[in-house]
């Protein structure tokens, strides 16, 4: 176990079926959490459930759509009535909505509101319920926004997913300066591009040989 003061808390992460989320729902169990795994695909959350249980902590399903309002509610109350409360929670789901990158002057409305709801609209949702429920339980927590480092680079063919991911970033700021005082923690995490079985099968061969001709150590994460 991982003393991060966190033994015996309970937590929250969505899109926890696989990629990143799968793997901060398991690192949260190996510091003593017990883990709410939200995932859209009822399968990959029931997978997430028993790696968690497989650290030696307890889990429960969340299957929601994230972008729906009354989803979220269910999912945040489901996991404090599930796990005792809610101390940390983790607002991972994120992407290009199953789209295929486009250059910015093919970019249409419908695109747009895929790939912002899938981000942005996600976690504002999520982070409102979130902290909503810390407040009740009487403060204190943290909420984590996973953003992007597309925020703070030019991103070809990625225009609607960094400027959603940028929007995250002033989320949080914001959240932050207004649940301070409640005790709660409002940060972001920004990883790069991470080969996830998500990202291999929107990107093309040559989109992800352009990446990791970008990175200093010519490789992607994994």
């Amino acid at each position: 176990m991982i003393d991060l003061g966190l033994d015996g808390r309970a937590a929250l992460v969505t899109g926890a079926g696989g990629g990143i989320g799968l793997e901060i729902a398991r690192w949260l169990a190996r510091a003593g959490c017990s883990v709410a795994v939200c995932d859209i695909d009822a399968e990959r959350a029931a997978a997430g459930v028993a790696a968690v249980e497989a650290e030696g902590r307890t889990a429960i399903a969340a299957v929601a759509d994230v972008t729906e309002e009354d989803e979220v509610r269910r999912v945040v109350n489901d996991t404090v009535a599930g796990l005792g409360g809610l101390d940390v929670a983790v607002n991972n789901v994120g992407m290009n909505a199953g789209l295929p990158p486009v250059a910015s002057k093919e970019l249409t409305s419908e695109y747009l509101r895929a790939v912002v709801d899938q981000n942005l609209l996600s976690a504002a949702l999520c982070a409102a319920a979130e902290a909503r429920a810390m407040i009740a339980a009487g403060g204190g927590g943290v909420i984590l926004n996973v953003s992007s480092g597309e925020t703070t680079r030019p991103a070809p063919m990625m225009a609607a997913y960094g400027a959603a991911k940028a929007a995250i970033n002033h989320l949080t700021g914001t959240l932050a300066a207004e649940l301070g005082p409640h005790g709660i923690r409002v940060c972001a995490m920004a990883p790069g591009t991470t080969l996830t079985e998500t990202v291999r099968a929107a990107f093309t061969d040559e989109h992800v040989e352009a990446i990791v001709a970008s990175t200093p150590l010519r490789r992607m994460t994994e």
